[in-house]
Order: C-alpha cells, then structure tokens, then sequence
C-alpha cells in the first residue's frame, strides 16, 4: 500500500494525499477524516445540489455520504479510480435515493385531489415539486410517530418503499378497504396534526395516495 502511494504522489500530490487519508480514516483517524473533509466537502456538496436543487437536501445528503465514507473508508480500492471520483459515486447514490423518495413524497401530495374535494383551484394547480418546496418532510415524519402503528406502518410502506395501496394490502394480508382506510384515517390526522401546531398546510392539503 505504501510503496502504491509513494508512485501516486509523483503523478498526482492530491491524489496521493486522499489516499493516504482514507487510508487513515480505515484506522479510525479523526483528523485525518477531518482533513479529507476539508478537501472534498465543495465537489460533493456541488454533486448532490445538482441533483436535488435543494441547498437544505443537498447539506443533509453531504453529511450522510461522509457518514459512509467514515464507515466504508476501509473498502475503498485505488484500481477502481480517485478517491474524490470513489466519494462522489457514495454522494451520487445517496443525492438519488433521497430525490425518489421526494418524487414519492410528491406522488402523494399529487393524488390527494381525491381525497380532499374541498382542496382550493390554486392549490390544485400546484405541482408536486412547488408542494414539496413548501413543506419539508420532516415535519411529516416527525407527525408520523404519533399515528396508531396499523396507520403508521401503511403509510410508511407508501412513502418510503413507493408501495402502491393494492402491494401493501397483498404484503399484509389485509383487504383493499382496510389499507385505504388505514392511509386516510392516518393522512387526516397528519394534516390535523400539522394545522394544531401551525405549520404550513399547502402540502398536507393535498396529501393522500393512490
């Protein structure tokens, strides 16, 4: 390994110097992950804002993939590119993952027109990207731990898996109606909940599924 990094550091310092600090991370080396923070915090931050348009998401992403980095930093191969290019690639996946669970997050907000008929023409008009720039979803989560498990788990399984209502009744062996009425009853409180403590209400406004 050290005689790999020493023909690294004649081509490329930079390089080099990510290596050996990941190297050192492996070794649990605080201020060696510090330093690497340092150097790759802009180009990751840059990644995840591309994909997600969102500086908020993008910071949270960021934070997540150095959270990777601490715990994966043993794995990481040299012969499978640059350190930088290696970390980008965790910041990547984890930018996607988080941008479709906002696209499902969306899809529910979208579909709440048939639940709520009351819903007002302009917020009708509003698509799911302006909702869910209104409303952050951790509010819906934080909601979320107060719901009767039965409530909880569907919407869960909706939000976070992408099920659709008909997967979640086959996956639990439950009738149609039964998940339906676990989804709304759970979605109603969610919008109660968030108007008791006023909070924005434009996305819970909306919000339903399927």
């Amino acid at each position: 390994m050290e005689n790999e990094l020493d023909r690294n550091a004649s081509v490329d310092p930079q390089v080099a110097e990510a290596e050996r600090l990941l190297h050192s991370v492996a070794a649990r080396d605080e201020q060696a992950f510090a330093r690497l923070y340092d150097l790759f915090v802009r180009p990751l931050f840059s990644v995840a804002l591309r994909i997600l348009r969102d500086q908020s998401a993008a910071e949270e992403v960021v934070q997540e993939a150095f959270t990777q980095i601490w715990e994966r930093a043993g794995s990481y191969d040299p012969k499978c590119g640059k350190p930088l290019t290696w970390a980008m690639v965790l910041t990547r996946n984890r930018a996607i993952d988080r941008l479709r669970s906002r696209q499902r997050f969306n899809r529910l907000v979208e579909s709440y027109k048939e639940l709520d008929p009351g819903a007002t023409m302009e917020t009708r008009q509003m698509s799911g990207g302006e909702l869910m720039a209104r409303e952050s979803v951790d509010n819906v989560r934080r909601a979320l731990i107060e719901l009767p498990a039965d409530q909880r788990q569907a919407i869960e399984l909706a939000f976070f898996l992408g099920l659709t209502q008909s997967e979640i009744a086959a996956r639990q062996s439950l009738p149609l109606g039964t998940v339906k009425a676990r989804i709304r009853r759970g979605l109603l409180f969610l919008r109660a909940r968030m108007e008791r403590d006023g909070q924005s209400t434009a996305a819970m406004s909306n919000l339903s599924y399927e």
